[in-house]
């Protein structure tokens, strides 16, 4: 006897070998044994051999006609049996029952399986709808076989165009054109941003990194709506100075300016101004919305996208010519040591008379001519001035850092700053440290060290940089955290830091100049009238949204800029390459801040040079394919390490201003912050 049996949700046939109560010993056409159960037991017959009646019962199930079957099927519950009757006209053979129980199993929109052998047909309008369901899919997977030829044949479908971004950085699975594209991609081996930029998707590999950062971070569009340019009150006391700015030539958002007045008895006035579009812009406005949504300007090399509309930077930068409202910081100086006997904040009307450039003074004012006295350039006394409490307010800092146990900072390194015109990008080695960029960075880390304690004295909140040991445990690799109260910034050397110098391009600096302007106004009355309360639910949101956009921001700017430094590779056909050995496997260009890893190197000495044959270089995937050609065991030249190791930098300061340098000394990184912006982010 033979047995037509379902397992596991499968139908099979064999011998029936013996039986033991419910149980029969079944062997297969494939020689398996196995036991089965009465119940799972479909038809029991004699003829044909079980391997014959599976071929029999296949070719009678693809006979089926499934649209007869189920019309001829009662509206009640049936046995495959009754309905093989109906169907075939008279009780069905093994082989024709068998077949029909295999038609009813693989047409589940026409029958609903009710138990074993059992069945009930589907509701017309089901069955419709399933239907049509199955004629649009047949209809989709041919618009989509088109798609995939189009794609294959170098051609965007036109259902593409509108969405290739969404198809790129956050695809629906579901939809044909996904579909379509994975399908070529798979057939064609290749990534979807390669057959993108294959097809005209997108431009260029700058567009597809620029894209999607767009599309994470600025879905609805880097642009402004129309808004109202704010004004300062107009009651603002005009500064009886004549101030200047020290910025890079590509700068426009100019947020500090500095002025020296000398006194009668022999001391100085030295003036921190900074731009105050805290005066005009009121927490909750129109454009203050603006800006807490972006959090900051964003730099790339050749580009930025800035915080705040055009119309409202240029109402508020220290441009040149014009009386601009300012949050003043006076510092009344002892020039015999340098030391300060007092301080005053004011907002006022600040006359700038100069927008210096580091491209026009570099090659003037360094060290030696500074000391000497030698050449002649705008605000030469005013700069030799600041030049010296610079080094005065460094040495101080140094000493506070050992104090904190760390070791003093390296400065004589080397920037990269990137020029991007035409799609042409020049980048330009800048030792860091120089007298201009010490000059603005020790003023800024004054003025948001100072601000920051004037803040915590008059007890009023703001956002702090805080580094070191004993907040919480959490500085076990001497972190950096943003924190609502004053702590020591141990990287900087100073016992609180409040960013409060960069109001035009960083939103923590707008909401610390609110506060500080509420303690300048109201003094102790600040604390009642000041727009951030203690334990302010709005000021820990913002301190949180900053922290995950910065973040973001400056590992975009460090994506463009590896990007321009393979474009760069390109424009100057570099076949062979200089390299400075970082650690272990990991190299830096010489010429170029370029990272990379050459697997398989030898054990080569930190500092070492090393020639390599450059092999490929990829600009969607930002790698470098390079081959060694020798090293050269000697260490390298000043200034041209760019890598601390984790534990030996003590300023891990996320001011990521090139990909290969993420942990910088602190003051340092700082530095490059405080500048308003360096070449590398205008």
């Amino acid at each position: 006897m033979n047995v037509f049996f379902e397992e596991s949700g499968d139908f099979k046939v064999g011998n029936v070998l013996s039986q033991a109560g419910e149980a029969y010993q079944v062997e297969m056409a494939s020689g398996k044994r196995t036991k089965v159960k009465a119940k799972d037991i479909l038809l029991q017959y004699e003829k044909p051999a079980p391997a014959e009646l599976m071929e029999q019962a296949k070719a009678t199930a693809a006979d089926v006609d499934l649209e007869f079957l189920w019309e001829v099927a009662g509206e009640e519950e049936f046995g495959f049996v009754e309905l093989g009757a109906e169907y075939f006209g008279h009780a069905p053979l093994p082989a024709e029952a068998a077949g029909l129980i295999l038609a009813l199993h693989n047409a589940p929109i026409y029958f609903y399986k009710k138990g074993r052998g059992r069945y009930k047909k589907a509701p017309e309008q089901s069955l419709r709808a399933a239907l049509a369901g199955i004629e649009k899919k047949k209809q989709q997977a041919v618009i989509q076989a088109q798609y995939v030829d189009e794609l294959k044949a170098g051609k965007l479908p036109p259902s593409m165009q509108n969405i290739v971004q969404q198809l790129l950085y956050k695809p629906d699975k579901n939809t044909i054109e996904f579909k379509a594209l994975d399908a070529a991609c798979s057939e064609l081996h290749q990534s979807p941003q390669r057959l993108m930029l294959a097809v005209g998707g997108v431009a260029s590999p700058k567009d597809l990194h620029m894209n999607k950062f767009l599309f994470e971070n600025f879905p609805k569009g880097a642009g402004f709506p129309d808004v109202a340019v704010p004004s300062a009150p107009a009651n603002l006391p005009l500064a009886d100075v004549q101030a200047f700015s020290i910025d890079d030539v590509t700068t426009t958002e100019i947020d500090d300016a500095f002025s020296v007045v000398h006194l009668d008895v022999g001391k100085v006035r030295v003036g921190i101004h900074i731009a105050a579009p805290g005066l005009g812009i009121r927490p909750d406005d129109a454009i203050d919305k603006i800006a807490r949504a972006r959090m900051s300007t964003v730099y790339m090399p050749g580009d930025k996208i800035t915080m705040l509309p055009d119309a409202v930077v240029e109402a508020f930068t220290l441009a040149e010519g014009k009386t601009c409202p300012a949050l003043s910081l006076y510092a009344t100086l002892d020039p015999a040591d340098w030391s300060v006997l007092s301080t005053t904040t004011r907002a006022e009307l600040v006359p700038i008379a100069n927008n210096l450039r580091h491209n026009d003074l570099d090659d003037l004012v360094n060290e030696e001519t500074l000391a000497s006295g030698a050449g002649e350039y705008p605000r030469k006394a005013e700069l030799g001035l600041l030049w010296q409490w610079a080094l005065n307010l460094e040495a101080g800092r140094m000493k506070k850092r050992e104090a904190f146990g760390l070791k003093p900072e390296q400065n004589n390194r080397v920037d990269f700053n990137f020029y991007v015109e035409n799609d042409v990008v020049t980048i330009a080695r800048r030792k860091r440290g120089a007298p201009l960029d010490k000059i603005v960075a020790e003023l800024m880390i004054f003025a948001n060290s100072t601000w920051g304690k004037y803040m915590h004295d008059h007890g009023v909140p703001g956002i702090y940089r805080s580094q070191g040991q004993g907040v919480g445990g959490w500085a076990a690799k001497m972190q950096v955290r943003m924190l609502t109260q004053a702590a020591p910034h141990q990287g900087l050397g100073v016992d609180q830091y409040a960013w409060s110098t960069s109001p035009l391009r960083r939103y923590t600096d707008l909401v610390n100049q609110w506060q500080i302007l509420a303690v300048a106004e109201k003094g102790v009355a600040a604390p009642f009238v000041a727009p951030f309360k203690h334990k302010d639910a709005n000021l820990f949101a913002i301190v949180s949204a900053f922290d995950a956009a910065y973040s973001a921001y400056n590992d975009f700017q460090s994506t463009m800029e590896r990007y321009w430094c393979l474009r760069w590779l390109g424009q100057e056909n570099a076949k062979q390459v200089e390299a400075v050995v970082l650690k272990d496997e990991v190299l830096r260009l010489t010429d170029i801040p370029l990272v990379i890893r050459l697997p398989g190197m030898p054990q080569a000495p930190r500092g070492a040079h090393a020639k390599l044959d450059v092999l490929r270089w990829d600009e969607i995937d930002l790698e470098l394919e390079a081959r060694l050609l020798e090293v050269v065991a000697a260490p390298a030249a000043e200034g041209e390490l760019e890598f601390e190791e984790e534990e030996e930098a003590a300023g891990d300061d996320t001011v990521a201003v090139e990909p290969a340098d993420p942990a910088a000394p602190a003051a340092v990184q700082e530095e490059v912050a405080e500048q308003g912006e360096t070449p590398a982010q205008s």
